[in-house]
């Protein structure tokens, strides 16, 4: 791995993008433009709450209606509010060898600590395409690189077989993994050394079971703290907290991911008075009755500011 400078490189071999990770939305102003103050003001938020890493420009970041442009900003805003005390990792993936390859190139130039990059979605590739671009976007930076797996939204897997020949690329260090299968991704972590994050929230309990170096949350927004102390519990062996943590947690898994997990969020958010504001199509904002069955679940999911 190429020496990297900066707060990945506080980080351990074991969590190379560190232990618990937000997929930050994207505020917007109420006209939908980006809200670059809101932007710092909720990134230092997710620091504050423990959250030692910041995924921007991902699927719950809004990333398929941002310009290249709003990501080069949205990025940059967010490593100068954050500095050094949370790594910034940027989404770049793109259904585009190409562009997903650009957009790289651009996160590098400012600044950003890792990727994070989808498989290419809608084109249905064979392994093969997935291993040739995935291989492609490694080598175009010196920046290490978190694939995504994530095939309910992208219409393909990476296969077992497709993780091995990408774990010997030396800058591909990690899957963010949303496929729902523990089974394969306690085989996958065991055949290739990669580190793993849990992707879907509901399962963060049973990743860190099986090994997962840390969680890239959703309900980290509004759960920061509880997440980092099971994760910190889950380091020091003591399972039982772990448990007790995550059972807690189910109310806010299942209010948040009810309806779409950005809608929520943005909902949740907006109704603490955070930075957040509207979705853009062909995302719709949460309605009256969605919004009231969130602060039901995330009342009973004990979340602070939404209380009976």
């Amino acid at each position: 791995m190429p020496e990297h400078i900066g707060p990945l490189a506080s980080r351990s071999p074991q969590a190379p993008f560190g232990r618990v990770l937000t997929a930050m939305v994207t505020p917007f102003q109420q006209d939908g433009s980006l809200d670059v103050g809101g932007v710092q003001k909720l990134a230092e938020h997710l620091v504050a709450c423990g959250n030692d890493g910041i995924v921007v420009s991902g699927t719950t970041g809004e990333s398929p209606t941002l310009t290249d442009a709003e990501q080069d900003t949205l990025l940059r805003a967010t490593l100068e509010a954050v500095g050094d005390r949370a790594t910034v990792v940027a989404g770049v993936g793109t259904n585009d060898t190409a562009h997903t390859i650009a957009l790289a190139r651009a996160a590098e130039a400012a600044g950003a600590d890792g990727l994070l990059v989808v498989t290419p979605y809608y084109s249905r590739p064979p392994q093969s395409g997935i291993l040739a671009h995935f291989l492609a976007v490694a080598d175009a930076t010196e920046l290490p690189l978190m694939t995504y797996d994530i095939p309910v939204r992208t219409g393909r897997p990476i296969e077992p077989d497709t993780f091995k020949r990408l774990a010997e690329h030396p800058r591909i260090l990690a899957n963010k993994d949303a496929k729902s299968d523990v089974a394969e991704a306690a085989a996958v972590m065991a055949d290739t050394g990669l580190a793993y994050y849990c992707g879907d929230d509901h399962l963060n309990g049973a990743m860190l079971a099986i090994g997962a170096a840390g969680l890239v949350s959703v309900v980290g927004h509004l759960v920061g703290p509880r997440l980092r102390a099971m994760v910190d519990a889950q380091l020091a062996g003591d399972t039982a907290t772990v448990a007790a943590i995550d059972a807690a947690l189910l109310p806010v898994y299942d209010g948040v991911f009810r309806t779409q997990g950005t809608i929520t969020t943005k909902a949740a958010l907006n109704h603490l008075g955070l930075p957040a504001g509207p979705v853009r199509l062909p995302l719709v904002d949460a309605t009256e009755s969605e919004v009231a069955q969130l602060r039901l679940d995330l009342a009973a999911g004990g979340v602070e500011g939404f209380g009976a």
